[in-house]
């Protein structure tokens, strides 16, 4: 073999290996960017986790519990009471509480069209005692005063009933301010459950 078809074979083993390198090169980037887009649409549609920063859900979610929530079954599910639910802080939250978050977590106490009244600790539900199979801690706090619930809305309350700024200080929430529904409870491990 003679030198120059020597130097044509070596550079011709070397350019499959840079395609190769290049072609490898791109489709993990590829792959990267897929999995982006993907989680971010599963963000944005589907589950999102949230960090607990308070104790206005306790015994049922304690300060530093992360939950996930389930925005497809807030947006095509239907909600019941005794859910709950991630949604958007109301503005009235601000003054009402002195608060600055963003978002909230409590449980659907009322659904629209409902009347609702409290006498000591028990809360009522068009006239009827309101069952609270969830644990929750009492005494009621702040009286709920007779609230009808609007259309396409829902009156809110914390599980630590006493210590919980809720729909009692500042109204109900539209249903277009819900995130979604909590589910499961993913830290700390020892805590890992369905809510």
């Amino acid at each position: 073999m003679s030198l120059k078809e020597e130097s044509r074979n070596t550079s011709d083993d070397v350019t499959p290996r840079v395609h190769s390198r290049s072609r490898s090169i791109a489709e993990w980037l590829l792959i990267v960017v897929d999995a982006v887009v993907v989680s971010l649409l599963v963000r944005t549609f589907v589950f999102q986790t949230f960090f607990i920063p308070s104790g206005s859900m306790e015994p049922t979610l304690q300060i530093g519990d992360r939950i996930v929530v389930s925005k497809l079954s807030a947006d095509f599910g239907t909600i019941h009471i005794g859910d709950i639910l991630v949604f958007k802080a109301p503005p009235a939250v601000r003054t009402a509480c002195d608060d600055n978050v963003a978002d909230l977590v409590k449980r659907v106490i009322g659904l629209p069209g409902d009347h609702l009244s409290s006498t000591y600790n028990t809360i009522y539900v068009n006239g009827v005692a309101l069952l609270q199979p969830w644990t929750h801690t009492e005494p009621l706090g702040r009286a709920i005063g007779k609230v009808t619930v609007p259309a396409n809305h829902y009156f809110m309350m914390g599980d630590n009933e006493s210590d919980s700024c809720d729909s009692r200080y500042w109204g109900t929430i539209s249903r277009s301010d819900i995130i979604g529904k909590a589910f499961i409870r993913i830290w700390p491990v020892s805590r890992i459950g369905f809510l």
